[in-house]
């Protein structure tokens, strides 16, 4: 087991100028459970493949433990990778494919079989170890390609979207299976996905990657509760907060047909417009006709919840998508206008310019805090 350290590291794929990774700067502390996310293109996965060895570093560093790996084979770097796809060997029985690399490397017969067999009891494998992989479910082979990983305890584990190619249902069943035996094992762990609810379930810390830049990263709680931009708080969360473009006016911003105080000194350098966020369950219904007036689209019922989707135009010449958590047992009808007003302390604001958070005393987490396992 050990530290991972991204030392301004950058890759620049040949024949583009723009970094897919730019001066990514993360440290990752031993044991920890760190997730990559972000949308498609970001550089995420890129990221885990240059810590992998399957990516060239143009600039900056990758250290494992004290060690710089930027130059070293993937072999070398003493790394086990989870791959989207499983990457099984389809001739080879679940034991053969799970202490492969051990038999290149040259392990004798008798820890191999050691290995697997402990590596199979922690996975649930232990009657599919004579099987072929064609043979098993989709769950099962990726259980096989963990167990690959785990016998050959490496200093670090690396998946790429793992748990992408199952079910729903499978899905959250096996997320739930990966971080229980990630704490068991202790092993440092980096995480692709492109899931942000499987992010925030799974990571000790959660990295935030937009167009090749780091923009937070931070526990779960940390990163919901305090968005560092527009961007994380509209991509942290499911459904998405609320960010809502409004005047700036005496006392505070202008909501609807309210005005929400706001401190001079959170509005400062703001401009005459501000953006602002709130979470749909930091949004009260209320019957006196205050806050943001919304018609009513769309209601999701989901039993003790519903969300209520709907347009308001909160003051503006154009609408406005608003998405807010109601009652189950109480909800609007269609076509209907109610309102809403953000709990007082709930709220967040954002730089229409920048978008960056303007009460921003939480800069961007790169050390990571001391975990208890």
């Amino acid at each position: 087991m050990a530290t991972v350290t991204y030392d301004k590291a950058t890759r620049i794929y040949p024949g583009s100028d723009v970094p897919s990774v730019d001066s990514l700067d993360i440290a990752i502390e031993d044991g920890e459970f760190l997730v990559f996310v972000g949308p498609s293109g970001c550089g995420k996965s890129t990221s885990l493949r240059m810590l992998a060895g399957l990516e060239e570093i143009n600039s900056g560093r990758i250290l494992i433990g004290d060690r710089d790996v930027s130059n070293l084979s993937p072999k070398d770097r003493d790394v086990a990778m989870v791959f989207q796809n499983y990457a099984l060997y389809p001739h080879m029985s679940v034991a053969d494919n799970m202490g492969f690399a051990l038999k290149i490397a040259g392990t004798p017969k008798s820890e191999i079989r050691s290995r697997v067999v402990e590596a199979a009891k922690i996975l649930d494998l232990e009657q599919f170890l004579d099987r072929k992989p064609k043979a098993l479910s989709g769950g099962q082979r990726q259980r096989v390609a963990m167990g690959r990983a785990i016998v050959r305890q490496p200093q670090v584990f690396l998946m790429d979207e793992p748990l992408s190619n199952l079910d729903a249902k499978l899905r959250v069943q096996t997320r739930t299976q990966i971080a229980s035996l990630q704490r068991r094992l202790g092993v440092t762990t980096v995480y692709v996905t492109h899931d942000q609810v499987e992010a925030m379930t799974m990571g000790d810390r959660v990295a935030v990657l937009k167009d090749g830049v780091l923009q937070q990263c931070d526990s779960p709680r940390n990163m919901y509760d305090r968005p560092r931009n527009v961007f994380v708080a509209g991509f942290i969360g499911s459904p998405a907060m609320n960010l809502l473009e409004l005047p700036v006016t005496d006392g505070g911003v202008k909501l609807g047909s309210t005005v929400y105080p706001v401190s001079r000194d959170a509005l400062s350098g703001a401009g005459s417009r501000v953006t602002l966020g709130v979470r749909p369950e930091d949004l009260t219904q209320n019957s006196t006709g205050e806050g943001i007036p919304v018609e009513v689209d769309v209601v999701e019922e989901l039993g003790a919840d519903a969300y209520v989707y709907g347009r308001t135009n909160a003051g503006r010449d154009d609408d406005l998508q608003v998405v807010a958590r109601v009652d189950g047992r109480d909800v609007p009808d269609k076509g209907a206008t109610v309102y809403f007003k953000p709990k007082s302390d709930h709220i967040h604001l954002f730089n229409v310019e920048t978008g960056d958070r303007l009460d921003n005393d939480s800069p961007t987490s790169v050390s990571a805090p001391s975990l208890q396992k």
